[in-house]
């Protein structure tokens, strides 16, 4: 039973008993963006096979990998946790706009023709950036929520010396499509129609809702996205 001393300081004590927070992922971004949350949170990368499965198209692919990486996150853990995961996709379509769910999904680049090869088929076209996050309270009633963002980004026309020069800093080689939208020469993206932080990686109004239907303290939903003006310039 609680003492009135410790109901009388609720907000102590709701910290107390709040689960420990995990990230199943090591991106220096999505771990920039949750600190934004002061939440203390402890890192755990996820490993699991990555690859698209045959006929699997790229929405029910990056929920799946979200999923999964949740799961191999808290098959590790034997204490109350919530386990956030995400996956982040660039898809583009075989249309000119670029906008199709049943596109192709561009990937890491792993070496500089690869980065090259992308940057060029992205150029002055839209394409759309997927991220499927996945909250899964571990040893609780509630059940795991996975929630779907979709930004449309459309490409500047940058020149083949712009992508020699952007390839050159290194900056490609661990971006899903070549490019992080927060670069601060290379500047690749001309408009965006949805999330800024889904491009980056975290889509943070998609977090707060995700977070404040699972019940978890002090977060509030967001009707709106407001990502573009809280985390635009934050991170590189």
């Amino acid at each position: 039973m609680f003492s009135s001393a410790m109901l009388a300081d609720r907000p102590v004590l709701i910290k107390l008993l709040m689960p420990h927070f995990i990230l199943a992922s090591s991106s220096p971004r999505r771990r920039e963006l949750l600190a934004t949350l002061s939440i203390p949170f402890t890192i755990h990368k996820p490993d699991i096979d990555e690859s698209q499965r045959a006929a699997e198209l790229p929405l029910d692919y990056v929920r799946r990998l979200s999923r999964e990486k949740a799961a191999q996150v808290a098959a590790r853990l034997a204490e109350s946790a919530m386990v956030l995961a995400a996956d982040t996709v660039v898809i583009l379509g075989a249309d000119t706009m670029g906008i199709d769910e049943q596109g192709v999904i561009l990937g890491k680049p792993a070496h500089a023709d690869e980065a090259r090869d992308m940057l060029r088929q992205l150029r002055g076209r839209v394409h759309q950036v997927c991220t499927a996050l996945t909250l899964l309270p571990l040893h609780e009633t509630r059940s795991p929520l996975t929630l779907l963002t979709r930004t449309n980004v459309l490409m500047r026309d940058y020149t083949d010396a712009e992508i020699e020069a952007y390839i050159a800093t290194g900056d490609p080689f661990d971006k899903a499509g070549s490019y992080a939208i927060q670069h601060p020469t290379f500047q690749p993206v001309a408009r965006i129609d949805g999330c800024y932080s889904n491009v980056v990686g975290l889509p943070m109004c998609t977090l707060h809702n995700g977070l404040s239907q699972l019940g978890w303290p002090d977060i509030q939903p967001v009707p709106v996205c407001q990502c573009q003006t809280r985390y635009a310039g934050l991170l590189f």
